[in-house]
Order: C-alpha cells, then sequence, then structure tokens
C-alpha cells in the first residue's frame, strides 16, 4: 500500500502542500492539497493510503478550492445559486464537487436567492427603472424559481410602477416632439411594454400623461414631417404625390382634415 514519503510546502501558496508517494518502486507525486484537507484527514510522512482514501482526498481537496473560488467570486456582489454554479462549471469544477459547494455555501448562508431576488428587484426598479415584466425574466435566466421571483417582486407597489412608468413616458414625450399624438402615444406604449410594465399601468400612465398637442402644435408637426415626405416623393405626379402623402401622413396619425389643410395650402403656395 503507498505510504507518504514526504510533504512539501508550495512555493507559490504556504497554504498548499505537495504529497509524495512511495509505492515500493520509487517516490513520486501524488497531489496537492490545502491545509485544512491536511488536517482534516491527518496527512503525515509514513501515513499508508488506499486508492479510495486517495480519492476522497482528492474529492476533499477540490470541493475546497472550488468554495474559496465561490467565495472570492461573491466577494464583489450578491450571486445567485445558479450564478455560482455556473462559474464553477465554467472554471472545470465536476458536478459532483459544484453540488457539494453550492450545498455548503447555502448552509453557511453565502449564498440566498430570496434575499438575492429581494435586493435584484430593489436594484433594477429603482436605479434600472424596469418594470416587473422585464425583472421576472431576468430573475427566472438566474435561476430564480416563479414562487421565489413572485414574491420578491411584491415590494414593487402598483404606484411604484406608475411612478417609474411616467418617467419614461416623459422621456419619449420629449423625444417625440416633432411626432404626431397618436405616434407619441403609440411610442410611449412600445416603451412602456419593452420596459416590462403591464397594459394596466400602461394605460394608467397613457390617460394621466399630457402627450396630446393642440391644433397648431399637432399642425406644426405635421408641416415637419410632411418636408421629410416632400423629398421623397418629389418625383411623382400631382395626383400620386398628393395620394402617396396623404397616406404617409395618415399612417404617422394625423388627422384627415389636418392633411387635407397642409395639401391644400400646398398647392396654393404653387
Amino acid at each position: 500500500m503507498p505510504t507518504i514519503s514526504k510533504i512539501t510546502t508550495q512555493k507559490s501558496s504556504e497554504e498548499r502542500f505537495n504529497v509524495f508517494l512511495n509505492d515500493g518502486k520509487g517516490e513520486k507525486f501524488a497531489f496537492s492539497v490545502d491545509q485544512n484537507i491536511l488536517l482534516k484527514y491527518g496527512l503525515k510522512k509514513g501515513l499508508e493510503l488506499d486508492e479510495m482514501e486517495i480519492l476522497e482526498i482528492q474529492y476533499g481537496d477540490s470541493v475546497k478550492k472550488a468554495f474559496n473560488k465561490a467565495i472570492e467570486f461573491l466577494g464583489f456582489r450578491m450571486r445567485s445559486e445558479k450564478e455560482t454554479a455556473d462559474m464553477l462549471l465554467k472554471k472545470e469544477y465536476p458536478e459532483s464537487v459544484v453540488t457539494e459547494v453550492i450545498h455548503q455555501l447555502r448552509h453557511y448562508k453565502y449564498v440566498n436567492d430570496s434575499e438575492f431576488a429581494d435586493a435584484f428587484v430593489r436594484t433594477h426598479w429603482k436605479t434600472g427603472g424596469k418594470g416587473p415584466g422585464v425583472i421576472k425574466r431576468e430573475l427566472s435566466l438566474k435561476g430564480i424559481d416563479k414562487a421565489t421571483a413572485e414574491k420578491a417582486l411584491e415590494q414593487y407597489t402598483k404606484e411604484d410602477q406608475i411612478e417609474q412608468a411616467m418617467v419614461h413616458a416623459e422621456k419619449t414625450v420629449r423625444k417625440e416632439a416633432k411626432s404626431s399624438s397618436v405616434q407619441t402615444k403609440q411610442k410611449i406604449e412600445q416603451t412602456l411594454l419593452r420596459k416590462g410594465f403591464n397594459f394596466d399601468v400602461i394605460s394608467i400612465v397613457t390617460e394621466e400623461m399630457t402627450y396630446e398637442n393642440n391644433d397648431d402644435e399637432e399642425y406644426q408637426s405635421l408641416v415637419k414631417q410632411a418636408e421629410k415626405l416632400k423629398r421623397k416623393y418629389a418625383k411623382e405626379k400631382p395626383s400620386a404625390y398628393r395620394l402617396k402623402m396623404k397616406q404617409a401622413l395618415y399612417r404617422k396619425g394625423f388627422q384627415i382634415d389636418m392633411i387635407e389643410r397642409f395639401l391644400n395650402e400646398e398647392e396654393e403656395q404653387d
């Protein structure tokens, strides 16, 4: 049976040791271990080790190394269990080792998916302004189950959602200053859907928002849009030009009577 013939400290780390075995045919390096593993298994010169004991020691050392790597990873910010497991798997630790490490991390409360989900919701709601739909999808990608995600999202009240949605809507109104009222409303709805807000919240926001232009403002918006379209259809025959202008401006949300007014005024100028 192989016997430990020598234990030396690694040059790169005083907390790791190289273990040499002699199986009767000569001494050779067998494996390296962490200081805690060395003490746990009572490794010392002259100790006999069978194959199963060696495998157990190596497994324990892999768990210890993976655990240390996980602690380092968790030191930067909170992580979900899945994020931590994925990192270790990417570092090519065996699945059995990763499973054991996650179990230990959970035991020592280094990972807690409920607390992670709570913090994630607060951060992405208050600093990112995301709606609950987007946050829930992102939590799912991080391995948070549906029940835990929904529990964490309870802190994001409807009133808070409306407040965040209003911020996005106001930015959209400023951005779409040259657009028709219909276009602006559509842009608000599209933006809020993309941000993860539900139709109930979107409906409340569009009702409360002041995005509709008065007639003069609406007409000025139409003129600005029409100036761009005139270049596009400049080579068309008069009848085709009028029809295409009318269709294009209508698609942009302007009212027929206002479009007719512009086209008539344009013809009078010519």
